[in-house]
């Protein structure tokens, strides 16, 4: 597949040449160009030859300077420069298959690229790869890569992904390691199969690898209502929760002892259902698993503590006759922000505010994160109900860099059924912040 061209970025380095859109680079300092992955490494110098393909088959040779590091300024017809690997494994706990029939074909796509675990932090589990796809991972020192593992048993992981390569990515995931590539893994971790004593022996295998996993999280598994014809699986309550949260930190605190660094990280999730307090910010490090559901809680009260100190007396003349407003949220999340409003109120006496969780009809009752609210639910369950002024959102409730929910149903239907405004709410607790004090 040729990296073609489509775009220049004007004021760049290659804005400065002959290079045109329609173009295809071939190599860079004599290096094939393949894929993205090639054209980073290889653009990295200051002083460049470029060779590429013109439309009508005329090879071209463009000298570059630039500063060493400095993007060179091309845009391609893909992303990757090549076309993107697809997962091919059959996961016993896998969300895409719990989906209902009838939404967006995009929802319904599998990514398993490990370049986009490289360039966007996309988790992936290794079993596409081949010796070379390995070997040049390694040559050029792609990371830190993001890997789903779930068990370090090769027979275990293969039950899991539900394909005998499942196995073979075990092998990788050493070899991967052992040269010094940086990892986070994840485990989702399934009540009665890959818990319990099995959630130990991949934990201590982890250790075993030494420095280059860099941080690993549990997660528990998340389970709909559509699992029609897939494999029957335990859901976690309180206990399960309680025991598996217990078993991490043991590991956890003792990784902290001997090498600064907890390694091992539980989601907010597990914290959440088992009924425990947050752990405090220092806990999170560097919160390396944040988009993984580690942590984010707690960053976000953090961030609306100190945004809410920052803003000091100043805003009470401004709200003294702020109106009332709405917020929504899922299950596990509503008495987080229903403590955090109440301190707004206790401060600011004038603010008038409700936080509504929205059952999850859509996924079934069991799914409880506020990521996965459908448009329809919020509608449903809000209809009637008096809103005030404004309906505050969170982001992660909408499709990426869109104004539309899981179902389809976007934030201007939203506002029109429940007859008021609604206002995004970007992941940060100093959004909130500002929106309950803005008074409009």
């Amino acid at each position: 597949m040729k990296a073609i061209i489509k775009k220049i970025i004007p004021g760049s380095p290659a804005a400065k040449t002959k290079i045109v859109p329609g173009d295809a680079v071939c190599k860079i300092n004599g290096y094939i160009i393949n894929d993205v992955l090639d054209y980073e490494y290889h653009s990295y110098d200051s002083r460049l030859l470029i060779e590429l393909v013109t439309e009508d088959n005329r090879v071209k040779l463009i000298k570059l300077f630039k500063p060493e590091g400095m993007d060179i300024g091309l845009e391609f017809e893909t992303y990757l420069m090549d076309k993107e690997r697809s997962c091919a494994n059959k996961c016993i706990f896998c969300f895409i298959d719990q989906l209902p029939d009838g939404m967006r074909e995009s929802l319904y796509y599998k990514d398993d690229d490990v370049r986009l675990s490289f360039l966007q932090g996309n988790y992936v589990t290794l079993t596409n790869l081949s010796e070379q796809d390995l070997k040049r991972m390694i040559d050029l020192r792609i990371s830190p890569i993001n890997v789903s593992v779930h068990s370090l048993d090769p027979e275990l992981r293969a039950f899991l992904l539900g394909t005998k390569a499942g196995s073979r990515g075990v092998d990788a995931l050493k070899k991967i390691a052992s040269a010094g590539i940086k990892l986070n893994c994840q485990i989702v971790c399934c009540p009665g199969i890959n818990d319990g004593p099995e959630l130990s022996k991949t934990i201590e295998g982890f250790i075993k690898l030494g420095q280059s996993i860099n941080s690993v999280s549990i997660v528990p598994v998340g389970l709909t209502k559509h699992r029609q014809g897939l494999m029957e699986l335990r859901p976690f309550d309180k206990t399960l929760a309680l025991q598996t949260v217990k078993l991490v930190e043991n590991y956890a605190e003792n990784c902290m002892k001997s090498h600064g660094s907890r390694q091992f990280f539980c989601a907010d999730e597990l914290f959440m259902m088992a009924g425990l307090e947050l752990p405090d910010n220092e806990f999170y490090e560097e919160y390396p698993q944040l988009e993984n559901g580690v942590g984010m809680m707690r960053l976000f009260i953090t961030e609306f503590e100190e945004a809410l100190k920052q803003e000091g007396e100043t805003v009470l003349s401004a709200i003294e006759a702020a109106p009332a407003f709405s917020i929504v949220t899922g299950v596990l999340a509503h008495k987080y922000l229903e403590n955090l409003l109440d301190t707004t109120i206790k401060k600011y006496g004038t603010i008038k505010g409700d936080v509504h969780a929205i059952r999850n009809d859509f996924f079934g009752e069991s799914v409880t994160v506020s990521g996965l609210i459908t448009g329809r639910d919020i509608i449903s369950q809000l209809k009637g109900k008096t809103l005030g002024s404004k309906l505050l959102i969170p982001q992660n409730m909408l499709r990426h860099g869109e104004e539309v929910f899981l179902d389809d149903v976007t934030v201007m239907e939203i506002s029109n059924a429940l007859g008021v405004p609604v206002r995004i709410l970007r992941q940060s607790g100093a959004d909130l912040v500002k929106e309950i004090l803005s008074g409009h």
